[in-house]
């Protein structure tokens, strides 16, 4: 959790700076590329990550055989990228600025590829230090880079040597600090061995990686690149609590649940509470983010994002569900439901399709005070199909884990309640003043007056145990 703050922190503070100097399709540009850049690492993983941290015990021969495997990916797959740059920039009303783009941004397909073995074995043994460590160093370094850039008039060309330093120094970082080296050997036995877990979680996050990215590809290609910048910085700043939020979730708690995955009743007792920390996290967040978003665009970047603000609303509200369905992935995930993950995710991208094909004759739709008037009504059909989605695969869960519904409520439910009732009171105090900044203060001062009084007044017990972490004294 320190880890994805701080790491967060670094990446807003550096956004905060690159939004205000470059324009709305130097972000289109970029944000154009990391379609393509999802995918490839989805690809270069294939799933084995998941699948290392699920097995009780991999071996050093499993590590080096999945490194190799990566890394040989990797490499080939930024060779076809690379042939395949003019497609790319086809694909997008043809600007042919993004062929040497895409030419030096997708290198960080290898670097990257360096590194994820050496995250695995930490996250692994539960040991973030260091993987936090290397994630802060790369962003401030990379920050650095791409704010020197920016501020100099290389326009997107910022945004690349960002993620490039930011890829190079993590994989530096770790492979310096850490003593495990990889054998010189590689098992197709070992491969096979995780090829089962593996391969229904790459299908299972191909697929999630298909429908999150599709519609910035559908407003690029259909809409235009204007259209795709709003939309790109939006999703930026949404995913940057929705994406910290479920890594905590996916890289901190699977190892502890597969650890009880023999045990059902630790395994329910840590579900629950699982359940209750995510809450008392997630719903604060989004929610209260959600009553800030226009003081915190005006006070971050003035008036020039203001068609985004109120697709980051939508996003974050999405991203509540996205949060719980990774969750109940996971619950299924440590007891080895691989098959259900597959029919949950295809369950979720159907009902993503369908919204997609209601909503894409309006998709173009625009307004002379909102220009992304038509992606808004596709943000509003993707809602839908979330929440639709999500409440199928809360009703999986509780069957294959054997744990009560009302069990999953009654986990959730206070810290839900204690948030809607607090988000009026904030609207109420922005009233205060017209300064954006000031409404900001104000209403953040009065959400963690009221949330955080609320669960000490009612003995929160998630609460206790967070401040108790905090400063050592569960020692």
């Amino acid at each position: 959790m320190i880890d994805r703050v701080a790491t967060q922190v670094l990446y807003a503070v550096t956004g905060i700076v690159l939004a205000r100097e470059l324009s709305t399709e130097d972000f289109a540009l970029v944000g154009a590329l990391l379609i393509f850049q999802a995918f490839a690492s989805l690809l270069v993983d294939s799933g084995f990550a998941y699948a290392l941290i699920q097995r009780k015990r991999p071996t050093k021969l499993d590590y080096s055989t999945v490194l190799w495997f990566n890394m040989a990916v990797a490499t080939l797959l930024y060779v076809v990228l690379y042939l395949s740059a003019p497609l790319i920039a086809d694909c997008f009303q043809g600007d042919t600025r993004l062929i040497p783009l895409s030419r030096v941004m997708f290198l960080s397909l290898i670097l990257n590829a360096a590194a994820i073995v050496q995250t695995n074995r930490l996250m692994k043994a539960m040991d973030v230090r260091l993987v936090a460590v290397s994630n802060s160093l790369g962003l401030v370094l990379g920050g650095v880079v791409g704010i020197v850039l920016a501020v100099n008039g290389f326009g997107a060309w910022a945004l690349v040597w960002q993620t490039l330093t930011l890829a190079s120094v993590k994989s530096i970082v770790l492979w310096t600090s850490t003593r495990w080296r990889p054998l010189i050997r590689f098992s197709w036995k070992s491969l096979r061995a995780y090829f089962g877990i593996g391969s229904k979680m790459m299908f299972t996050s191909f697929l999630n990686t298909l429908f999150l990215n599709i519609y910035g590809f559908f407003i690029g290609h259909f809409v235009s690149m204007s259209s795709l910048g709003y939309y790109t910085q939006s999703d930026k700043w949404s995913k940057m609590g929705i994406s910290s939020i479920s890594q905590v979730l996916t890289s901190s708690f699977l190892p502890a649940l597969s650890a009880v995955q023999d045990s059902p009743e630790r395994f329910r007792a840590m579900v629950s509470k699982i359940n209750r920390f995510t809450s008392y996290l997630l719903f604060p967040a989004m929610l209260g983010l959600m009553a800030m978003a226009k003081p915190i665009f005006h006070t971050l970047f003035g008036e020039k994002w203001d068609p985004s603000i109120y697709l980051f609303q939508l996003l974050l509200l999405r991203g509540v569900f996205v949060v719980f369905n990774s969750l109940y992935s996971n619950y299924l995930l440590a007891l080895g439901h691989g098959g259900a993950i597959v029919r949950l995710e295809v369950l979720r991208d159907v009902a993503a399709l369908i919204a997609l094909a209601v909503t894409f004759p309006y998709m173009t739709l625009t307004l002379p005070d909102d220009p992304v008037y038509g992606v808004r009504i596709l943000l509003y059909g993707q809602l839908a199909a979330t929440v639709l989605a999500c409440a199928v695969s809360l009703v999986v869960t509780v069957r294959l884990t054997s744990i009560g519904l009302m069990r999953f409520v009654r986990d959730m439910m206070p810290y839900f309640m204690q948030t809607v009732l607090i988000v009026p009171v904030m609207l109420v105090a922005a009233m205060i003043s017209e300064l954006a900044w000031i409404k900001l203060v104000v209403m953040l001062a009065v959400a963690l007056t009221l949330y955080l009084g609320g669960n000490y007044v009612f003995r929160s017990k998630i609460q206790q145990e967070v401040f108790a972490y905090l400063t050592g004294r569960n020692k």
